[in-house]
């Protein structure tokens, strides 16, 4: 057998089911890597080895009663059980921690499953450990978390997106081949277009939010990371369903046919045939790298040339999905993040003695500078004399976001297809100093959790050596047939030379003496400390 960390979740349920290999030999081997390189990535804050063998034992034992069973019994069990997976520091496992890259729930342990672990513990997954974040998920660049930056695969000196980059990073470095990430502007869509991985966002409602740490109750939602298409649909599969502890939760039913996309590539390719395309000329924004652009012209192109009819249209609102999404984002999240104060679990400071101060204190150390900047635009933005002035305006404008959605879909089209992200993976450290820029990161992928909408990235090739990603945005529910046109491209794009690549610097993680990105961090402040002493 090949390197177990190289197979696709879909042939590790394969081979499992034959007794050609068996989930402890498979955890091993991604925890092995996973231990081996996590230093020069800083993606796990944490790696859960006894209780993932554990895990991968237990699997191995019902895939073999289910074997003695006979084939009906196997065909019963869920592709994903005995397969790693990967989950963000904000999904609550019982037991362990979910810190949500912040200083504040330090120490806090989840006395709970949230749904989604829950329902992958029942497919039988096997939980690899927690992955790296932004604080509370404020953030595209993973940056931002408390525990210091993650470093992309492809260039260990760049970000691998945010906020869910840690589990981006993790599945494009094959440490597994499955990760859970949230999506409120573009976190789960944006890393995986700058990790070269697919990444997707569910239709608001499909996912359970229940144990979920909140952000933005009206635009988080939970999705999968995967290698490749078939991948995403499994995962989607085992974590999607209503549950009645999420009152947004919709009570939708599953598609079955999410475990049945095409094997074939050609199958995959003929579903493309008679498929209308929309092309919104408002997602080739300003300031969008050129090698980019061309990537995703080229994809639309491939898709043309397949069978599929793409016309250009307009989202007239788009430019306002910025700035809409940055009032109602910080809004909820000053109101979600009020329930951290030191009393109740995580970090608290109690030096004073005084009630006040005590809270005040608590929050001051616990929260980042991200974290306090939303929680201030969002309070300022609620109180008294502004509230209409601007949240309530903002609402409204994402209703009009919402309708140019609704055109397109009463005009006819299939899917959307846009950028995912207007650059490639940026240099650490190269916006941070100017917040405005770093929320740029999303233009492309925002006006899909304002509207509630599903979207994916697919890879679609390479600009300057760095992943590119193809979005694919549905109409509400739709998420089997948009998948069925993600895997479409994958199928007449299946012997592009740049999808047998690995991520560039890949085997520089393997060496030690590697440095960290905290460290490579440190090492660049210092620098410009000197070069601005220097000057001075």
């Amino acid at each position: 057998m090949e390197d177990p960390t190289r197979l696709h979740a879909h042939e590790m349920a394969r081979l499992l089911r034959a007794g050609e290999t068996t989930s402890r030999a498979l955890t091993e081997a991604h925890l092995a890597a996973a231990e081996r390189q996590n230093h020069a990535l800083n993606a796990w804050l944490v790696i859960y080895r006894a209780e993932a063998l554990a895990q991968a034992d237990a699997a191995d034992k019902r895939i073999a009663e289910a074997r003695r069973a006979g084939a009906a019994a196997l065909a019963q069990l869920h592709p994903l059980c005995g397969v790693p997976v990967g989950l963000k520091d904000l999904v609550s496992v019982k037991g362990g921690q979910a810190t949500a890259g912040s200083k504040i729930l330090e120490g806090y342990v989840a006395p709970f499953d949230s749904t989604v672990a829950a329902r992958l513990r029942e497919a039988g997954a096997v939980f690899i450990g927690k992955t790296n974040m932004d604080e509370f998920a404020m953030g595209s660049s993973t940056e931002h978390s408390a525990y210091g930056p993650t470093a992309n695969p492809w260039d260990l000196t760049r970000v691998p997106g945010g906020s869910s980059g840690g589990s981006a990073a993790v599945v494009s470095a094959f440490h597994v081949p499955l990760g859970i990430g949230t999506d409120t502007g573009g976190s789960i869509r944006q890393p995986a277009s700058l990790c070269g991985v697919v990444g997707m966002k569910p239709t608001s409602g499909r996912v359970s939010r229940y144990g979920i740490v909140a952000f933005a109750s009206s635009l988080d939602q939970i999705g999968p990371f995967a290698r490749d298409v078939r991948d995403a649909a499994i995962l989607l599969h085992a974590v999607s369903g209503h549950d009645r502890r999420d009152a947004t939760s919709a009570p939708i039913p599953v598609p079955p046919e999410l475990l049945e996309l095409p094997e074939s590539d050609d199958e995959a390719a003929s579903h493309l045939k008679g498929k209308r395309l929309a092309l919104p000329r408002e997602y080739f924004v300003e300031g969008m790298e050129a090698g980019v652009a061309a990537r995703v012209r080229e994809a639309v192109a491939a898709l043309e040339s397949a069978g599929a009819k793409v016309e250009e249209v307009s989202l007239p609102h788009t430019d306002y999905g910025l700035a809409t999404y940055y009032i109602i984002a910080p809004a909820e999240c000053s109101s979600n993040l009020a329930r951290f104060d030191g009393v109740k679990y995580g970090h608290a400071d109690r030096s004073s003695g005084e009630f006040i101060a005590d809270y005040l204190r608590t929050r001051d150390a616990g929260f980042g500078p991200e974290v306090k900047r939303r929680i201030m635009l969002g309070t300022y933005a609620l109180s008294a004399g502004y509230y209409d002035a601007y949240y309530l305006k903002a609402q409204k404008v994402r209703t009009l976001i919402k309708g140019d959605f609704d055109a397109v879909w009463a005009a006819g089209f299939d899917a959307i297809c846009a950028p995912t992200s207007p650059t490639v993976a940026f240099p650490m450290g190269a916006k941070m100093a100017d917040p405005v820029a770093m929320y740029l990161s999303d233009a492309c992928t925002l006006p899909v959790n304002m509207a509630g909408l599903p979207g994916i990235s697919i890879p679609a090739g390479l600009s300057d050596g760095l992943p590119v990603g193809l979005q694919i945005i549905g109409a509400p529910w739709s998420e089997l047939s948009m998948l069925r046109l993600a895997r479409s491209y994958e199928g007449i794009t299946a012997r592009a030379t740049w999808r047998a690549l690995e991520p560039a610097e890949l085997q520089l993680t393997d060496d030690p003496a590697t440095p960290s990105p905290i460290e490579r961090r440190q090492r660049t402040a210092g620098a410009s400390s000197i070069g601005s002493g220097a000057q001075a």
